[in-house]
């Protein structure tokens, strides 16, 4: 990886972590792009996820962190996958919340048995915390758009990864195909 390409713009930053992890994958046009390919994109992802102080990049936090990513898309296609249950849960056994007292207020501190597990961790905590809204975790309406996103609007009724991109490609589609119906007309 050359060091122009440290640095990869991607879509859709800023999810819960959880959902920010599945969308390291996008695809622009035909072509599909993964930001956890090489430990540079990790870097770049603990970074972004605001994880970089805590973490560092390396094959074996990579390695955890791809199988987490896997296991949760295979739970948003289906909730119920045994075995993407029992991975995720696998995955959950390599740390715990350990409950505190700091400096006369309540609090608490996530620890590991391996620190390369950490983001792995969080990520699949994260996922646990937004099903309880599981209405709102969702995948962009756009067929040829890969990502997701937790809906935080106030209806509830976001479809699109972003409206700057797939919503006005979907509604630039819905016009044009208006315009030829009132000409075939």
């Amino acid at each position: 990886m050359t060091a122009r390409e440290t640095n990869r713009r991607r879509p859709l930053t800023g999810e819960p972590v959880a959902v920010d992890l599945l969308n390291t994958r996008w695809v622009v046009g035909a072509e599909h792009f993964d930001l956890l390919d090489s430990e540079d994109g990790l870097r770049q992802w603990l970074t972004e996820a605001g994880l970089a102080e805590r973490f560092t990049a390396d094959a074996r936090t990579r390695t955890h962190l791809l199988a987490v990513r896997d296991t949760l898309a295979r739970l948003l296609r289906d909730p119920t996958d045994p075995e993407a249950t029992d991975q995720l849960n696998a995955a959950l056994a390599h740390g715990s919340v350990r409950r505190l007292l700091r400096d006369g207020a309540p609090g608490s501190t996530v620890e590991f048995d391996d620190p390369t597990r950490g983001p792995a961790w969080l990520a699949a905590a994260g996922l646990l915390d937004l099903l309880e809204r599981p209405d709102r975790l969702r995948g962009c309406a756009n067929p040829d758009c890969v990502l997701h996103f937790f809906d935080t609007s106030r209806n509830g009724t976001r479809r699109w990864c972003s409206m700057a991109g797939c919503g006005n490609r979907a509604k630039a589609a819905r016009h044009h195909a208006r315009e030829r119906a009132d000409r075939t007309a």
